[in-house]
């Protein structure tokens, strides 16, 4: 074949190593062609074997993790989102991606656009999307650059979700220096769907109609799944055309449109166009389906002018998605789609020979078999060199024990409650519609968020967590600690946790203590599911999160999903009423590694991550549901970052009416202080009313957890405990105002 390309560059070597592409990954092209790859060629190559598209460096790790369960219906890497049966004809989707990058660059519409996207993936599915989270890293919050990019992130994904009327209902956010340059921003988005009524993104049918639908496509975006495959550099900030532009409203208008012609029986099969745009879903459809497409770029509704193949095909402009039709429904799909006030137009036909064929002006091209461009079929696939990290030879030796008591142990303890990491995220959280549809029942601030299903007795929990200093200090330990975590979040709030989605931000796989604290954090994920039953049902791995001098933690974000069987199990963090007693289910170990105290009040990040025993939290997790399903507590949280005087501080700042505490704390030879901000695992904080306390130390008993009843709830204007006394109206200021303050500090 002889292919046309005026005015386009000659490719070379080099200029598919100014795409990202390695000589090797080069001469793999060529050889799949049998030719040189024309300019556009070359840049489809060159986004669908990115990290982004191909997960080229990871795919080999992923495939270890569980990803098979009674309730999945679609796992891991089938379709745009995984799939949960969740009872009564009911399914769920959900999924978490990154949009790191982007963010750092222009941090409103990375983060908006982050929003949209994973919004995409879930209506996609033909799932109605009813909640977003998110899980958010920033670096000194001292720096201005940190309060810009933390500010411009906020405002993106409140403006974004408020416009499009999901509700932002639960998150986390953390800072540490190692996010200076190179933020975290982790999306989330959640749906429901009826069985039988899902998506599928597929391309089958020889003759059948190729329709792109939604926003008219421009130049942004494009190269934009290369650009998260590269570290963040100086030259990053010449990079803002690889930031997508977001349209929260033509969004909603898109969502309402794809739901009908889904509903309606209407599409063979539907996917976004997220990373890599047209390129991405025009290839990975063929492939599924085991077909092929024709395209005219000509029929391609754009907002620029003078648009080239190579542009066309590589944009990522935003609120787009390909359809592939019988032709006897395309005009009742162009119809749906301009009742919508949407653009529909037909581009292209389905083939049944495997090839992708890309016409523009006249001349073909592109011409590239489906199945070499994408994940899990001809993309290169790569395990890398590992080696332990030095760091590790000083970390680990650390003795947090060996630490002086603080001097003035009120003082730790309000250093501690206005640490950003541990303050109330109000002034974020605040920002966002979370009661929209007006199905949530528990807002952000308690352990995890609650939504109801419509048309269901059942509630939804969800929980975004990692702890990545954690992670850093042990990254087995540290992601099999995320994954129990975020399950303790969604036990504490009443539900049973079922399945995960997650998001791997790491540095780049090319360095061999990267990519080994990478299959470390896998191997934990994976033992922490198995023994959970949470398999992972997919999400998202983002590589080259570093700067010139540093990569972030190691931060495997968990998305966890739970099932609440009845409204009247919904439990949550706060003290509930004057006179409960307050049990600690679990041991106090005091272990100080890895600690939110020795990191705000010692400026340390050393140790092993804390101590963590995973037969035991299954144990406890079954425990805590057990008590909560059975109508004996009043409230729940789990002991984490900060330990146990947090926990306490959190419960009582939280209540509805000012609640205090009295407590008296056993410290069986630990350090009086390490008890109090110990973050060893595996407990929880209950309570309850005192006529239950037998009924709990029998099931406690007979789940093999120890139980302690260790104070009580008072309004008193003072906390106690054991000698120490805390003035509760100061601890509700710092907690809620903390935060804002440092953010306000000009």
């Amino acid at each position: 074949m002889t292919m046309k390309h005026t005015s386009e560059p000659a490719v070379t070597a080099d200029l598919a190593r100014q795409h990202g592409l390695t000589d090797e990954e080069y001469d793999r092209i060529l050889s799949i062609l049998g030719r040189v790859p024309t300019y556009t060629e070359l840049g489809i190559y060159s986004v669908m074997w990115s990290e982004h598209c191909s997960y080229k460096n990871s795919i080999a790790q992923l495939k270890t993790l569980p990803r098979s369960g009674t309730r999945l219906l679609v796992g891991a890497g089938e379709e745009n989102a995984g799939l949960v049966d969740v009872g009564g004809g009911l399914a769920v989707a959900f999924k978490i991606e990154s949009h790191n990058h982007p963010s750092a660059v222009e941090p409103y519409q990375g983060a908006a656009t982050g929003v949209g996207g994973i919004m995409r993936d879930i209506f996609t599915m033909g799932a109605r999307p009813v909640a977003a989270l998110n899980s958010l890293r920033f670096g000194d919050l001292n720096d201005p650059r940190t309060k810009h990019l933390l500010k411009g992130v906020v405002k993106g994904i409140g403006d974004y979700g408020n416009s499009f009327g999901v509700p932002t209902v639960a998150g986390e956010v953390y800072f540490d220096p190692c996010y200076q340059t190179n933020p975290l921003v982790n999306a989330m988005a959640v749906g429901i769907v009826e069985h039988g009524q899902a998506a599928s993104a597929v391309a089958k049918g020889r003759g059948n109609a190729v329709m792109i639908v939604g926003s008219a496509t421009g130049r942004d975006g494009i190269h934009g799944a290369t650009f998260a495959s590269e570290e963040i550099s100086e030259a990053s900030e010449s990079k803002r055309p690889s930031v997508q532009v977001g349209d929260p409203f033509t969004e909603k208008l898109l969502l309402e449109a794809t739901l009908e012609a889904i509903r309606a029986g209407l599409v063979v099969g539907i996917q976004d166009m997220g990373a890599a745009g047209l390129t991405c879903s025009s290839t990975e459809m063929s492939a599924k389906g085991m077909s092929g497409m024709e395209i005219d770029l000509d029929l391609v509704p754009t907002r620029e002018t003078g648009m080239t193949a190579y542009e066309i095909m590589l944009s990522e402009s935003q609120e787009r998605m390909l359809i592939v039709a019988e032709p006897r429904n395309e005009e009742a799909i162009k119809e749906i789609f301009r009742k919508w006030d949407l653009n529909c137009v037909t581009i292209g036909t389905v083939t049944d020979d495997g090839m992708v064929r890309v016409r523009h002006r006249g001349e073909l091209k592109a011409e590239v078999p489906a199945e070499t461009c994408v994940l899990g079929g001809g993309a290169p696939v790569y395990i890398r060199e590992t080696k332990r990290p030095e760091y590790l030879d000083r970390t680990q030796t650390f003795d947090a024990s060996a630490l002086p008591a603080p001097d003035d142990l009120a003082g730790a303890v309000r250093t501690l409650l206005s640490s950003p990491n541990i303050a109330s995220k109000r002034w974020v959280y605040g920002q966002y519609d979370s009661m929209v549809r007006t199905n949530t029942v528990v807002l952000p601030g308690s352990d995890a968020a609650v939504v109801r299903i419509k048309k269901s007795d059942k509630l939804l929990a969800m929980k975004t967590d990692c702890n990545g200093r954690y992670v850093y200090l042990n990254p087995r330990k540290g992601t099999a600690i995320a994954v129990a975590e975020s399950g303790r979040n969604v036990v504490c709030s009443g539900g049973k946790p079922i399945a995960i989605t997650n998001c791997l931000n790491f540095g780049n796989p090319y360095k061999p203590d990267v990519y080994w604290q990478f299959t470390e954090a896998i191997a934990g994920m994976r033992e922490a599911c198995l023994a959970l039953d949470t398999p992972v049902t997919g999400g998202n791995v983002s590589f080259y999160n570093e700067s010139p001098t540093a990569s972030v933690f190691p931060t495997p974000t968990i998305g966890m999903l739970g099932v609440i069987e009845r409204e009247e199990h919904v439990t949550t963090a706060a003290f509930k009423r004057k006179g409960d007693a307050i049990f600690l289910l679990g041991t106090n170990r005091g272990d100080l590694s890895g600690s939110e105290f020795l990191a705000a009040v010692h400026g340390i990040t050393a140790g092993d991550a804390p101590w963590f025993d995973l037969a035991f939290e299954c144990r406890l997790q079954e425990c805590v549901l057990a008590l909560i399903t059975g109508g004996l507590v009043s409230s729940a949280h789990d002991v984490s970052d900060g330990g146990l005087i947090v926990t306490l501080l959190e419960s009582a700042v939280t209540a509805v009416s000012p609640l205090s505490f009295s407590v008296t704390l056993e410290t069986n030879g630990v350090p009086f202080h390490a008890v109090l901000f110990g973050e060893d695992q595996s407990r929880v904080v209950i309570s309850a009313p005192d006529a239950h306390g037998e009924r709990i130390r029998s099931l406690c008993g007979r789940h093999g957890v120890p139980v302690e009843r260790i104070g009580s709830v008072t309004d008193t204007p003072a906390a106690t405990v054991n000698t120490l006394m805390l003035p509760m109206d100061a601890m509700r200021h710092i907690y809620f105002n903390a935060l804002q303050e440092r953010i306000d500090v000009r």
